[in-house]
């Protein structure tokens, strides 16, 4: 993967800024929700034989910022 463009965040970014030329952002956004979907997900691996990493990209429009916070302290 080293000599590719896909890879890593920067592949995530880049896929990110393609779709925004296709898709419309709108709210409300609340990621809480999927931030303990994401943690019970995990949770239920009790063996330790894999980890979960959640990347939240937004355009800076959270509905349910607090919530999310407290979600996000909570999972960690």
């Amino acid at each position: 993967c080293p000599t590719s463009s896909h890879c890593g965040i920067e592949g995530v970014l880049e896929a990110y800024h393609r779709s925004l030329r296709s898709v419309q952002l709108y709210g409300p956004t609340n990621f809480a929700p999927v931030v303990n979907h994401v943690a019970r997900s995990a949770a239920a691996v009790l063996d330790g034989s894999q980890y979960f990493v959640l990347l939240i990209i937004t355009d800076g429009v959270i509905s349910d910022m607090a919530q999310t916070k407290e979600a996000i302290v909570n999972v960690s």
